[in-house]
């Protein structure tokens, strides 16, 4: 395959005016410029956009990690970022991590080797440590409280949320409150459970392990956990659950078993995902197509860093 010396060399011209054609660069000569165009069409020429890219500094691409691709919930996040590269002539690249470090390390050597110009992490798995030692290479955006650190973020305060919504289920006459998280491990679950235990504490209600259910993040999982609360002796008569579809689920299986909603069994779920809408859940609405769109603005702002909270609203249905 021809290169851009072999194109200069059989147009009789210079390797810059090779690449002021390729750059439609005014100044050649109509001559010069037929010769390149000619010489690139009798030997096809291929132009590497890689060096295309290097030259400029950009490649144009921006890194998104998600740990799942079927979860409605990084959906709408990579909803609001696909939306936000459109805009602005970008593509993306997904990693799917599947919460495996390894996986979002090799999304942060991308960054490292130049093949992404960003990279926007939705739910993260590497410590802090480790992601110190990739920030100099390029933009890395967190949708997690990340201030106080050398990155931008957007994201929601989820002890805050969690603690409102633990108050207004004890406002509507529960005193036995559990709730429901997908990772055990994860940033925002640690949030929720110190929420959790100070407002046990400030209400002076005993804390029962048994109360919380761990790796609930499919439809599946919801009646999983309504399976347990059933041989249950004590069990809770609320439950605040981090995921709409979970809390689908959920309510599917409670009418399947006459248990009913909310007389028996008070739901709360995450996100106000449309399936919240369908069935009538009271939930908590969070934006995350909007959440998506400042991520993908945030990645293109290499020069300073930014932290944006976003507001949570309560959204009240049929299942408190």
């Amino acid at each position: 395959m021809a290169n851009i010396k072999d194109i200069a060399k059989i147009a009789g011209v210079s390797v810059t005016t090779v690449s002021r054609v390729l750059n439609n660069h005014p100044y050649v000569s109509k001559e010069k410029k037929e010769a390149v165009l000619q010489a690139m069409e009798e030997y096809n020429y291929q132009r590497n956009i890689n060096a295309v890219h290097l030259s400029k500094g950009k490649t144009f691409l921006i890194g998104v990690v998600i740990p799942f691709t079927n979860h409605p919930y990084f959906g709408l996040l990579v909803e609001g970022i696909a939306k936000e590269a459109v805009k602005y002539n970008y593509k993306l690249v997904l990693f799917q991590t599947n919460y495996e470090v390894v996986r979002e390390i090799e999304a942060l050597e991308m960054l490292q080797h130049k093949q992404i110009d960003a990279l926007i992490i939705c739910s993260r798995s590497c410590g802090w440590d480790l992601i110190d030692e990739y920030l100099e290479y390029g933009p890395i955006i967190f949708c997690e409280d990340s201030r106080g650190r050398n990155v931008s973020s957007t994201f929601i305060d989820h002890y805050k949320c969690f603690y409102n919504a633990l108050e207004y289920l004890y406002d509507k006459g529960h005193r036995k409150i559990g709730y429901c998280v997908g990772r055990k491990s994860g940033t925002n679950s640690r949030q929720r459970e110190k929420a959790y235990r100070d407002f046990l504490d400030k209400e002076h209600l005993s804390f029962d392990p048994d109360y919380i259910f761990y790796e609930c993040l499919k439809f599946e999982d919801g009646v999983k956990v309504v399976q347990q609360l059933t041989r249950m002796d004590n069990p809770p008569t609320a439950l605040l659950v981090t995921s709409d579809i979970v809390a689908a689920g959920m309510i599917t299986y409670c009418k399947e078993k006459g248990i009913l909603i909310p007389d028996d069994l008070a739901i709360m779920g995450f996100d106000n995902q449309p399936v919240a809408k369908i069935m009538h859940i009271t939930t908590l609405e969070i934006p995350l197509v909007e959440i998506g769109e400042k991520l993908f603005l945030q990645a293109l702002d290499s020069r300073s860093n930014s932290h944006e909270e976003i507001n949570v609203k309560l959204i009240e249905r049929q299942t408190v």
